[in-house]
């Protein structure tokens, strides 16, 4: 299945901005099923591409700065993605980071008493591993349902658990930080998924991933409750949404910004 994606952020500033600087993860990453990248580009209005590189965790980089005195900035990224049906499979361990980094607790991740509960509700009457790590992404979107507008970037894994409801970030985050306390490897995901139902969306994606012996890393979607299949596209994988964020930036100066976000992804 091919891809097309056409994502649009723009920012508008209330005031002139006398510096920034924006991080961008907007590449896919290329994996087995996700190899043959079409044009993909990123367009720059407002800003000035700076220099691209790869991060520790793999993630192409992109480094933009705002023009002096700019009022707005436009980040364009268009391309088409080859994708092959993998169930969610990743596969064997890649990169310079050591799995026991994906063990360690971040802010945003870090399991406490509400973390604790979740995975001992479990119980222990499964086949496997993999099949534990099933229920409890069930178990996660029925104590959180999803719900837009009550917890933010900076929610952590145990506030979402304690709120009446979260999005995409807050059921990964979750999921990573139980995974973490049962001894699983577990990161997070940033990327694009193709809706059955509509070709306009107003945010990209995120999920998790887990990792098992003799099989590897696995997917997990909590908040649409199934493993992710040829409709997504890894863009980047990180810790927590902190390294794996699609933008983030650094400004100077007093201007208040506004955030509109344009995004098709269609066959």
């Amino acid at each position: 299945m091919r891809l097309r994606v056409d994502h649009t952020t723009h920012y508008h500033f209330d005031g002139h901005v006398a510096y920034a600087l924006q991080q961008l993860r907007l590449t896919p990453k290329e994996r087995p099923g996700q190899q043959l990248i079409h044009d993909w580009t990123i367009a720059v209005e407002g800003g000035e591409h700076q220099l691209h590189y790869t991060d520790h965790q793999g993630n192409g980089v992109d480094l933009v700065a705002v023009h002096g005195g700019a009022r707005e900035l436009i980040l364009r990224c268009t391309g088409d993605i080859e994708l092959v049906t993998w169930d969610g499979v990743i596969g064997a361990h890649r990169g310079v980071m050591p799995l026991w980094t994906f063990l360690r607790p971040t802010p945003l991740t870090r399991a406490g008493r509400g973390v604790r509960a979740l995975t001992a509700g479990l119980g222990r009457d499964f086949a496997s591993d993999i099949e534990r790590a099933h229920a409890l992404s069930v178990l996660i979107l029925d104590k959180l349902p999803y719900r837009i507008g009550v917890t933010d970037a900076e929610t952590t894994a145990e506030q979402a658990l304690a709120g009446e409801g979260g999005v995409c970030q807050d059921h990964s985050h979750i999921f990573i930080a139980a995974m973490r306390h049962l001894g699983h490897p577990a990161r997070y995901v940033s990327g694009y998924l193709m809706m059955n139902d509509r070709t306009q969306q107003d945010a990209t994606h995120a999920w998790a991933e887990a990792y098992f012996d003799h099989i590897g890393w696995i997917g997990f979607d909590v908040s649409n409750g199934h493993s992710p299949d040829q409709r997504y596209i890894r863009v980047a994988t990180g810790l927590d949404y902190q390294g794996a964020a699609p933008v983030r930036g650094m400004r100077y100066g007093g201007a208040q910004e506004n955030l509109v976000v344009q995004l098709q992804v269609q066959q």
